[in-house]
């Protein structure tokens, strides 16, 4: 597995153990988050806040299904299972598109879609 991969696998990792430190040393300083229609998030800090987002508890179950990579671009795609805070539950498909720099996550662009 290269080095951009080991570090998206990393980043998944931490959120399914919700381990705001290892998330965060998988980014680059001026990372940039974006969610097209819901967010455009600039920097750790921004990042972090969303790490946890109040609308759900506990931590998620995120799987990868595939991944893919040219160049300095990775491409995961898998599911989500996140506990919302309501008492629902999220089940949902997502596309991220992970942008490195020196191993490390320079942008990230995520499609993220329900299924109900």
């Amino acid at each position: 597995m290269t080095a951009n991969k080991q570090t998206v696998a990393k980043y998944i990792d931490g959120f399914n153990k919700s381990d705001h430190a290892q998330i965060l040393s998988c980014l680059t300083d001026d990372v940039v988050w974006e969610m097209p229609g819901a967010f455009h998030l600039v920097g750790k800090a921004a990042f972090d806040n969303e790490i946890e987002n109040p609308a759900f508890v506990g931590r998620p179950v995120v799987t990868v299904t595939r991944m893919v990579e040219e160049n300095d671009v990775v491409v995961a795609e898998g599911t989500v299972r996140a506990k919302r805070r309501d008492g629902g539950v999220l089940n949902a498909v997502f596309c991220d598109v992970f942008v490195m720099n020196n191993a490390q996550i320079k942008r990230l662009t995520s499609y993220l879609t329900e299924v109900k």
